[in-house]
């Protein structure tokens, strides 16, 4: 225990409601390019938190569909210029005590912060801007930084290894099982909050909650020390 804890956002899901978006603007790229015109937000759910690629072959797969390599870059690519188009019109709030619970950790000499996103560095940074999180004063590591997205570690690995805090000091605050898996491969404590999935789904977390409104610094170190 060094002192110093590590506080790990994810993006999608935890920070904004984009999971609405996410599945909204997909559907209109299958509508235009495959001509599937049922495709609903639940049909990506085996995809949410694991990139781009895997959320658009997560979405064709629940309709019998095994997109090849050159339809999967080609989705994305459209995919993502729509959802920043959408973003660039359009605010987008952040959930309730999300701002808040940032604010009072960057106050803290005790906390370090990171935004650690499946993410491109383009579509993750117009949620940022959008949402206005001060990420520039973060450790921010998006899809782009790393070869192994969730439920791999390698997102919350780099995110302790650029704060320069063991991963066992960090608590990684997430939305979906595929996010609590990489947590807890990477050895941090996890919360779960119930924006995008059912607590039943998320129960391998440390901590489940409906809003960041009910989580504070105190509970944060507590989850951290328990196991300590």
């Amino acid at each position: 225990m060094s002192g110093l804890y590590g506080l790990i956002f994810d993006l999608d899901g935890v920070i904004a409601d984009t999971e609405a978006l996410n599945a909204k603007v997909t559907a209109k790229v299958f509508a235009e390019l495959f001509d599937l015109d049922n495709v609903v937000r639940k049909d990506f759910e085996a995809g949410i938190g694991r990139g781009a690629e895997e959320y658009v072959k997560a979405g064709a797969r629940a309709h019998g569909i095994e997109l090849i390599d050159e339809q999967v870059q080609k989705t994305t690519r459209v995919r993502q210029e729509y959802f920043i188009q959408i973003l660039s019109d359009e605010s987008l709030p952040p959930f309730p005590g999300v701002l808040e619970l940032m604010a009072e950790a960057m106050k803290n000499e005790s906390f370090r912060l990171a935004i650690a996103t499946s993410g491109t560095l383009e579509k993750s940074r117009a949620v940022l801007n959008a949402t206005k999180v001060p990420y520039e004063e973060m450790v921010y590591v998006n899809g782009n930084d790393v070869s192994h997205k969730k439920p791999y570690p390698e997102l919350f690995l780099l995110a302790a290894e650029r704060m320069a805090i063991d991963p066992a000091d960090c608590v990684v605050i997430e939305d979906s099982p595929n996010g609590i898996q990489a947590a807890k491969t990477a050895g941090s404590k996890c919360i779960a909050v119930t924006n995008t999935f059912t607590a039943e789904n998320l129960a391998k977390a440390g901590l489940i909650c409906n809003s960041l409104e009910e989580i504070t610094l105190e509970v944060i170190t507590g989850l951290i020390e328990h196991d300590a």
